[in-house]
């Protein structure tokens, strides 16, 4: 960032008295019912009745996950139309207990029909990690702490 925009930020008073809190995260559903099926196969409580909403929230303690499907987003702004299909630019990242989870949590999922990605391995960063794609595209990561020796 340039000293220019350092300082067109600081005597920016909308800036300097904003009180802005990330609070959630949102995701658009080509299909909403596979799309809420893979989050519960991760462990997210979603209710069975959330199959047909036109807004979906779950509670991630403390941060959430909304979950629209397309009709929704397209019923406020007409023009929306879906990404084109490419490499995800976002991931959601999941904790496993510990790196057999990680495996576990990888071969269940893609034995459910889920996309895998990564397989699992040993990430030099000291975590076990495998990616997944959700039915929409976007990047699922798993991950845990590799033993110490």
């Amino acid at each position: 960032m340039s000293d220019s925009d350092k300082t067109a930020i600081a005597d920016s008073p909308t800036v300097m008295h904003m009180t802005v809190v990330p609070s959630a995260i949102g995701l658009v559903a080509s299909d909403l019912p596979r799309t809420l099926s893979f989050y519960r196969a991760l462990g997210l409580e979603i209710p069975p009745d959330a199959d047909s909403a036109p807004h979906v929230e779950v509670s991630l303690g403390g941060f959430r996950l909304l979950i629209d499907p397309e009709s929704t987003i397209k019923s406020f702004d007409p023009e929306w139309t879906p990404a084109p299909p490419a490499s995800p630019r976002t991931a959601l990242a999941f904790e496993c207990a510990d790196p057999a989870d990680v495996d576990a949590t990888y071969k269940a999922l893609t034995a459910a029909g889920f996309d895998g990605h990564l397989e699992p391995w040993d990430a030099f960063w000291g975590q076990r990690y495998a990616t997944l794609r959700d039915p929409d595209g976007n990047g699922v990561d798993l991950f845990a702490a590799l033993p110490t020796s």
